[in-house]
């Protein structure tokens, strides 16, 4: 037979980071974001992973919309709003940033 206190076991906290990859703040680069067949909204990256970034825009976006950014002068890459708060908003690429133009764009932190 058990003791009482056997029954209960500590458990670690949930962790809060969650993401894939890193982030790295990327400060003042120059962004677009629109919809599919639509006109692009002037945004600026905030952060960068390979996987997602967030940029700070005015827009109507919303989470679940299907999007195109344009990073610096990058071709624009396909991408899900996965998340939104006031300005900001996060985008999950379609797939994995190419890593030149991710080091291009770290290296130009603020």
């Amino acid at each position: 037979m058990g003791y009482m206190t056997s029954q209960y076991r500590k458990v670690e906290p949930a962790r809060l980071e969650q993401r894939e990859a890193s982030r790295h703040p990327v400060l003042l680069q120059k962004a677009t974001v629109r919809r599919h067949s639509k006109q692009p909204t002037e945004a600026r990256l905030v952060d960068l992973s390979v996987y997602g970034c967030r940029v700070l825009l005015e827009g109507r976006f919303k989470v679940g919309d299907r999007l195109w950014v344009r990073l610096a002068d990058s071709n624009p890459i396909g991408a899900t709003a996965v998340w939104r708060e006031g300005d900001r908003l996060g985008c999950k690429f379609d797939e994995i940033l190419d890593r030149g133009l991710f080091r291009q764009l770290i290296l130009h932190a603020g």
